[in-house]
């Protein structure tokens, strides 16, 4: 990367610099983890010929370090999808369970924003269509950027359902609440996903909510729609028309991308065996706080 002209060609110059980050991020746990085990051997060999309460307090720290950094790179193996490093797309859609699954959805966003900032990823709000009176959320869509984000994500696409006593029930009965997850990668511009202008309608309209006069006197908001796959994406958040624009259609490209990876999944799955139909029993995970707490993951 240091040779003259290296940035004369700029997208094969990122390129290279995209390949060579990847095989660091290998590279440096791995030389880390041997410079321990390195430290560990010299530390037992110096115990068999004499021992010290301190010696063997510095072992015991290092060894309990050399554990914590083997189960981090294992895990990191397991994040070897072709798109896992890329940055992530979350939608939250509440579903059956009305005014409670409205507000399970709002929990469920803060509980990601939450995780994003305690991760170390930075979590956007691309857009946020809030519920009745009451309260909740009836869509939210976060872009989440950071390495892997989409491969500690993509886990999370499915329906998470919650029970518990209803806040909104008079009478405080119990409720069940139903919400869709659903993760796509946040590609690069450079993978060809082509949209062209002739499947794309564009409708711009006045954005609600929040936001004083400026939110009621201008069509700010836009709605896309793909023509052939019948997509629909709606931003309003940012004050500019063509701010707006720019997000809905990367939000679009990803979903498109990911209709195609889905499609190429479901042509595998197919091969291999019938599939599942989309019912109350595809559930991933189960939050239940009455009339016990646990929170139980259905596919392990």
């Amino acid at each position: 990367m240091s040779r003259p002209g290296f940035w004369d060609d700029r997208e094969s110059a990122l390129e290279i610099v995209e390949e060579h980050n990847g095989v660091r991020f290998w590279i440096e746990p791995v030389e880390k983890l041997d410079g321990m085990l390195a430290d560990l051997q010299t530390a037992l060999e110096l115990l068999e010929s004499e021992l010290d309460e301190k010696l063997i307090s510095e072992a015991s720290d290092t060894a309990s370090e050399t554990e914590r950094s083997l189960d981090e790179l294992e895990f990191r193996q397991m994040l070897s999808g072709p798109h896992d490093r890329d940055g992530a797309i979350l939608t939250i859609k509440p579903g059956a369970g009305g005014i409670d699954s409205q507000d399970w959805a709002e929990m469920l966003l803060r509980m990601y924003l939450y995780w994003a900032e305690k991760q170390g990823f930075q979590a956007d709000v691309l857009s946020l269509q809030k519920g009745g009176e009451e309260g909740g959320i009836r869509e939210a869509i976060v872009s989440f950027s950071g390495d892997y984000a989409y491969g500690y994500l993509r886990a999370e696409t499915g329906i998470h359902r919650l029970v518990r006593l209803s806040p909104f029930d008079q009478n405080h009965r119990r409720h069940t609440s139903f919400v869709s997850v659903f993760a796509s990668p946040d590609i690069d511009d450079s993978i060809d996903i082509e949209i062209r202008d002739e499947d794309l309608r564009v409708d711009t309209f006045r954005a609600s909510g929040a936001g004083g006069q400026h939110v009621n006197k201008t069509s700010s908001a836009v709605r896309l729609t793909h023509e052939p796959t019948g997509i629909v994406v709606t931003c309003q958040n940012e004050r500019s028309q063509f701010r707006n624009r720019d997000m809905a259609m990367k939000i679009l490209r990803s979903r498109l991308f990911e209709l195609e990876e889905m499609k190429r999944r479901e042509r595998r799955a197919e091969m291999e065996k019938d599939r599942k139909d989309a019912t109350w029993g595809n559930q991933i995970r189960s939050y239940v706080l009455h009339p016990y707490q646990m929170v139980k993951d259905h596919r392990t």
